[in-house]
Formats: structure tokens, C-alpha cells, sequence
């Protein structure tokens, strides 16, 4: 998964993706049969809107990708309100011939569950998608991930059963992550390393470890 970084900040379609996150023919081909799916349910129910879907590539897909830059070793992840497969699908398509990959979504609305199940069905993914909400949940994974599902403080919680069980937190955030850091150090005590996004100029991907309240 490594590339120029000059030419990882000009993802803007499938080939420059291709390159960039290194993907095989095959999970290109899986990459575009989830577009596809995606296009098909968007319009029977508002997964993403119709403006980020026509930049599938450097929005969504690339986004997710990045993530295996940072923890190219991590077979198992839990991907917290996967929505509509960002970066949790994503994941699961590049992890998919990898032995010992196991994906876990975990997603409240069973709307969307239906639709991450399909996808999970057709592409044949190391999958499991959760119907139930992150925090009744502990799946034991390397890494915890989300993005744009709660501000950090609430996430934190979400994420917390795992944490405790020794997982990685891996975050997607956009322009407000320095407020939402310190929002968050008054509920919770973390380590943390901020990584600037390859994806968004004004965006950063949280390491978290070492969870506990602030008493």
C-alpha cells in the first residue's frame, strides 16, 4: 500500500485509485461491483448523496484505503455506524484474499444493514454485519474505526468495549478534529497521534490507545 505521496493527493478516479492504493484486478473489479450496488440502493434510500457518489474514488474509496497505510498488519477490524460501507467495505474488498481477514460492521439501522449485507453477499467478503448498536457490542479486533458518525467524545464511548479489549482506535475526522480532541480529553484520558489525511487537505485520521474516564 505504499506510493509517491505527490501522487497519492491526486486520486481522482479509478486509475489513479488503482495505483495508489495498489489494488489488484480483482478488488477493482469488487470495487466497481460495490459502486454499482451502491448506485443501485442509493436511489431507493439515502445511503450517500448523489454529489459524493460521482466522486466515489477520491471521497469514499481512496478515503477508506488509506487506512491500510497505517496498519497494513491488521487483519481483523471493526468498522463502528458503517452506513453505507465507508471505509468497512472498502477494507473488506482489499483485505479479501487475506488470510485470517475478518470485517465486522456494525450498523444501527437495519435498512442499512440490508443494504451491507448484499454487498457482503455478492462480493463474497470476510464480513459480518452487526445489526445493533457499537457500544452492546466487543468483537475482539486489532482495529476500531469509524467516520463521520459521532463527534470524538461520544465515538470515544462507542468505541470504548473494544478499547478495553485491547483494540487500536483508527479515526477519520475532517476540519474540526482539534476541537473535538480537546471536547474529548475532558470526558477521557488517551494517547493519541494525528495523521494528516491523504484524502482531504482539512482532514485528520485519530490513533487512539489507552482509554480510561477522566475521574
Amino acid at each position: 500500500m505504499s506510493a509517491d505521496p505527490a501522487q497519492l493527493e491526486r486520486v481522482i478516479d479509478a486509475k489513479t485509485f488503482a495505483v495508489a492504493a495498489r489494488a489488484s484486478a480483482a478488488q477493482m473489479a469488487d470495487l466497481e461491483r460495490f459502486r454499482g450496488l451502491l448506485g443501485d440502493w442509493n436511489q431507493r434510500m439515502n445511503l450517500v448523496s448523489a454529489a459524493s457518489l460521482a466522486e466515489f474514488w477520491p471521497r469514499h474509496a481512496w478515503d477508506s484505503a488509506q487506512l491500510l497505510r497505517l496498519e497494513p498488519g491488521a487483519r481483523s477490524w471493526a468498522d463502528i455506524g458503517a452506513g453505507a460501507g465507508f471505509p468497512g467495505l472498502v477494507l473488506a474488498i482489499l483485505l479479501k484474499a487475506e488470510a485470517r481477514a475478518e470485517i465486522h460492521l456494525v450498523e444501527s439501522q437495519a435498512k442499512r444493514c440490508r443494504f451491507l449485507a448484499a454487498v457482503v453477499e455478492a462480493l463474497q467478503l470476510p464480513t459480518i454485519v452487526h445489526n445493533a448498536r457499537a457500544e452492546d457490542l466487543a468483537p475482539t479486533v486489532e482495529i476500531v474505526t469509524a467516520r463521520a458518525v459521532a463527534p470524538l467524545t461520544r465515538l470515544l464511548g462507542f468505541a470504548r468495549p473494544m478499547l478495553d479489549k485491547g483494540a487500536r482506535g483508527l479515526f477519520l475526522k475532517g476540519r474540526d478534529a482539534t476541537t473535538e480532541i480537546a471536547e474529548a480529553r475532558k470526558a477521557w484520558r488517551f494517547s493519541l497521534e494525528t495523521v494528516p489525511s491523504l484524502s482531504d487537505p482539512e482532514g485528520r485520521i485519530l490513533k487512539v490507545r489507552g482509554l480510561a474516564r477522566v475521574r
